[in-house]
């Protein structure tokens, strides 16, 4: 993450040892997300071969169970294999808080054992839009901005989460948005935070307090998608160790508390000329482009069947309620908090586009894929958007998917979607989300208990 694209393995190499690393965290995103892999000894590191991990790792549910539906083991087959593990040495940087034994992390890619790339790991599917975007002399630029929730520690699920206790030893009991006090009663936290981040070289921007108790959003500089998701990768494990280090959790749960805002991965999203760097979102007299257009006309049209990525769990669809503070639709409008998609103001050379619908619980690399594959589809096929939504668009119909079954039926449609993401991908995905909801759907929630117990 402190490293050119052109950092080598050898210069990797160099790089540790200047460091004195004597372990290496060995990571793969699997589907969901989270962190898989193995620690090694620095002496062991560096095999050319590369390191091995099932290939089943990647079908993993959140809950560590794997599908096993036909589908599903078409891709897998039968007997369990390997696939290689190589690392980006782009990637490596140390762990900041192991520093009294210096220990670096370092992104992995998977690959089948014939070189090419294992197609359904999220690494492999980002780089394969982004490959899409190269082969039409384009370049996208990403912008994350991700919202959390720090609460009180919670070892009993079965109970509620609440606001953690701050420096005032006083927990918020209102919503406190962009209240700078708010985010003071945090600063030991902030503080660590900031520096870990630093050392990994994330390039965090700004830090508010968001609508809900305890509620915070980091802003991220703007730049390549596999680096910025691999920034929020590490980000999201960085906070959550640094909220415990201060006997507190962060959350990025899409809808952790249910009388609180949800909280998004909002991604501000443009294209520019890879050859001029130009941005082709505006023409040369600073009007709107019809590549702009274009690509809101894809958001528009393959959003809904976008959700099961960008909304990826049975909680996800409990922010996507109206007047929730997230959007329901997919209408489009200049500075519109309300709208599905944003184009905030701005100089033409920086118009962009903002995909709201993005939940903070989507994989970074996956909603980066997926968002970036809408509006590709929209300008390789020229899809021309709705007129502009002027107005609160809280109101409206909901034209987006209300729930993980819902989302499953559009995505399954949407052939074109497929092409862009990868069939395999696509298949394999679904497989997993399928099988956690039917685990889902096993567990007696407490509002049954509540009101069905006595009552029916």
């Amino acid at each position: 993450m402190i490293h050119p694209e052109n950092f080598t393995f050898t210069d990797m190499a160099h790089w540790l040892d200047q460091k004195r690393v004597t372990e290496i965290e060995c990571l793969v995103p699997d589907l969901t997300g989270v962190p898989r892999g193995k620690i090694l000894p620095r002496d062991k590191f560096g095999d050319d071969k590369g390191m091995r991990l099932p290939q089943a790792v990647m079908s993993q549910t959140v809950t560590g169970n794997y599908p096993d539906s036909k589908e599903a083991s078409e891709i897998l087959t039968d007997f369990d294999p390997d696939m290689v593990l190589r690392p980006d040495p782009s990637t490596a940087c140390l762990v900041p808080w192991t520093q009294d034994d210096p220990t670096a992390q370092v992104i992995h890619d998977c690959f089948f054992f014939d070189g090419t790339p294992v197609d359904f790991a999220p690494r492999s599917v980002l780089r394969r839009v982004s490959n899409l975007f190269k082969a039409q002399g384009w370049k996208p630029v990403v912008a994350p901005e991700l919202e959390f929730y720090l609460t009180a520690r919670n070892i009993d699920p079965d109970i509620p989460l609440t606001p953690p206790i701050g420096r005032s030893g006083r927990s918020e009991t209102s919503r406190q948005a962009y209240s700078i006090d708010a985010v003071n009663e945090f600063d030991p936290l902030f503080e660590d935070l900031y520096d870990y981040c630093d050392l990994q070289g994330l390039e965090v921007d700004t830090l508010i307090h968001e609508v809900g108790a305890g509620q915070m959003e980091i802003n991220f500089l703007h730049g390549d998608p596999m680096q910025l998701a691999d920034r929020v990768f590490y980000f999201k494990r960085t906070v959550r160790e640094a909220a415990m280090r201060h006997n507190m959790y962060a959350t990025f749960m899409a809808k952790p508390m249910a009388n609180e805002p949800g909280s998004a991965m909002h991604v501000h999203q443009s294209v520019v000329d890879a050859v001029t760097g130009q941005n082709i979102f505006s023409n040369a007299d600073g009007s709107a482009s019809d590549a702009f257009r274009h690509y809101i006309g894809g958001l528009q049209k393959y959003l809904p069947a976008s959700m099961i990525f960008f909304a990826p769990y049975v909680n996800s669809y409990r922010r996507i309620v109206k007047y929730g503070a997230a959007p329901i639709n997919v209408q489009w409008g200049y500075d519109n908090r309300t709208v599905g998609i944003r184009v905030p103001d701005s100089e033409p050379s920086a118009r962009r586009v903002e995909n709201r619908v993005i939940g903070v619980d989507a994989n970074p690399y996956v909603a980066l894929a997926a968002t970036l594959a809408c509006g590709y589809l929209g300008m390789v096929n020229k899809i021309e958007p709705l007129p502009e939504w002027k107005g609160s668009a809280y109101g409206n119909d909901f034209q987006l998917p209300r729930g993980l079954h819902e989302a499953l039926t559009e995505m399954r449609s949407a052939e074109a979607l497929h092409e862009v993401l990868g069939k395999r991908f696509v298949a394999l995905y679904a497989a997993v989300k399928e099988e956690e909801y039917a685990e889902f759907m096993k567990v007696i929630s407490p509002w049954e208990r509540e009101h069905l117990l006595l009552h029916v």
